[in-house]
C-alpha cells in the first residue's frame, strides 16, 4: 500500500507521527469506452470554449465563477496557504459510544500507521479505546476538504472513518409515509418468528460479489468467441398489488417453513 497523506495524531499534548492508508479498494471489472464498429479507442479532446484550441492537461487551470459571472483561477499555491490545508494534524475532539453514530453518516475508511521512532503512544491509544470502548471524533484536511471523522480500532490498527457532514444527507421525504398503515398483531407476530428463523452471526465471509462474479465469466465466455448465459427471462414486477397486501400473511408463513423446514399448518398466528 501507498500511504496517501503523513502527519500527526493530536491527542491532548500528545502528538502521534502517523500516515495514512485507504482501508478498502474496489474489486469491479473495469471498462473502457470503444468505437463498436472496430474496436478504436474513444479520446476526449479537451477545447476551450474561446478560442476553439484543443488545451493539454498541463495547461489547464482551475476556476471558480460568482453568480454574477465574474471568474477567479484558484492554484494550488493558494490552497495551500488555508490553514486547514497546511495543518497536517488529525485533531481529537472527543469520545464518544460508537452507537451514537449514524451509520449513514459513514463514507470512507483509512488505516493509520505509526511513523515516529517508536510507536508507543499510538499503541497506547489504541489500548485507551481498546479499554474504554469508545471511540474518538476527529478533525482534518484530507485532499482539499475538511473531514470530521471518527477513530476507532481495527485490528492491530487505528482506523479513520470520516464521516458526511449533517447537510450532506437527505431527508426520506415520502408522501406515502405520512398515509396510516394498519399492521395486525397475527402479521407482526409472524414477521418476527421470520427474523428469529433468519437470525445468524454475520459472517461476511459467507457472501461473494456474484454480479463480478458471474460479469467475469461473461467476459471469459466473450473473449474466446462464446456465450456464456442464456437470453435472459427474469420479469422484474408483476403481480396483483392488492392480492399482495392480502396475502401478506400467507406470504410470511410460506416463508418461515421455507427457512425452518417445516412443512406443517400455521405456526400460531391466526387472521
Amino acid at each position: 500500500m501507498r500511504s496517501i497523506w503523513k502527519g500527526s495524531l493530536a491527542f491532548g499534548l500528545v502528538n502521534v507521527p502517523v500516515k495514512a492508508y485507504a482501508a478498502t479498494e474496489d474489486h469491479d471489472l473495469k471498462f473502457g469506452q470503444v468505437h463498436a464498429a472496430d474496436h478504436g479507442k474513444i479520446r476526449y479532446r479537451r477545447v476551450c470554449e474561446v478560442c476553439g484550441e484543443t488545451v493539454q492537461f498541463t495547461d489547464i487551470a482551475r476556476a471558480y465563477t460568482a453568480d454574477d459571472g465574474r471568474s477567479v483561477i484558484i492554484t494550488d499555491d493558494d490552497l495551500a496557504t488555508l490553514p486547514e490545508e497546511s495543518a497536517h494534524e488529525i485533531e481529537v475532539l472527543e469520545f464518544v459510544a460508537e452507537d451514537e453514530l449514524d451509520p449513514i453518516t459513514f463514507d470512507r475508511s483509512y488505516f493509520l500507521e505509526p511513523s515516529g521512532p517508536s510507536p508507543k503512544a499510538y499503541a497506547l491509544l489504541r489500548r485507551t479505546l481498546e479499554d474504554t470502548g469508545r471511540v474518538a471524533i476527529v478533525h482534518f484536511a484530507l485532499r482539499r476538504k475538511t473531514r470530521l471523522a471518527t477513530l476507532r480500532v481495527r485490528g492491530d490498527a487505528l482506523l479513520v472513518q470520516t464521516l458526511l457532514w449533517p447537510d450532506e444527507v437527505r431527508t426520506a421525504d415520502f408522501p406515502v409515509l405520512d398515509k396510516d398503515v394498519t399492521v395486525k398483531d397475527a402479521e407482526l407476530a409472524m414477521a418476527k418468528t421470520l427474523v428469529d428463523s433468519m437470525s445468524a452471526s454475520f459472517d461476511p465471509d459467507r457472501y461473494h460479489d456474484t454480479y463480478q462474479e458471474e460479469l467475469a465469466e461473461l467476459v471469459e465466455a466473450k473473449l474466446e468467441g462464446g456465450e456464456a448465459f442464456g437470453p435472459a427471462t427474469t420479469e422484474i414486477g408483476g403481480g396483483d398489488a392488492d392480492a399482495e397486501v392480502i396475502d401478506l400473511l400467507t406470504a410470511l408463513e410460506k416463508s418461515v417453513r421455507a427457512t425452518t423446514g417445516d412443512t406443517g399448518g400455521r405456526r400460531g398466528a391466526t387472521r
